[in-house]
């Protein structure tokens, strides 16, 4: 079994997850992405949501939410991406950058555009109340 290590932003606002969807992909994904050589989670978490959503995560505010793990969208049977996930608030304006196309907020009613990994933390905030 392969492991994909993952970190991704939780922000929730109205009810509703912000999720990203890369250019040429359809499914949405919580922001965030792979740690680099000698990242820790929060390191990788400010600087994955930088490039993806343009804005600033305010470091003092980061707290861990949950790790999920599911098979990995589009990959060989086996292959599993682990979400580490953490909540923030942020600096700056939504944009999307890099490789994102756009940005949107979900929630359970969205569950067949999102990543299967994605379906177990919009289960999970839709039992703690946090999503619709």
């Amino acid at each position: 079994m392969k492991i994909i290590d993952k970190v991704a932003w939780i922000y929730i606002k109205d009810n509703k997850i912000l999720c990203t969807r890369s250019k040429g992909k359809e499914k949405y994904y919580s922001p965030g992405g792979k740690r680099e050589q000698g990242e820790s989670d929060e390191e990788t978490l400010i600087r994955e949501v930088k490039e993806e959503v343009s804005v600033d995560i305010k470091k003092d505010t980061i707290q861990y939410y949950g790790t999920f793990e599911a098979q990995a969208d589009g990959k060989d049977e086996g292959i599993i991406v682990k979400m580490t996930c953490y909540t923030a608030d942020y600096e700056g304006d939504l944009e999307p950058a890099s490789e994102i196309e756009e940005i949107n907020f979900l929630d359970t009613n969205d569950m067949g555009r999102i990543s299967l990994a994605g379906r177990l933390i919009f289960e999970d905030l839709k039992k703690k109340g946090w999503i619709k």
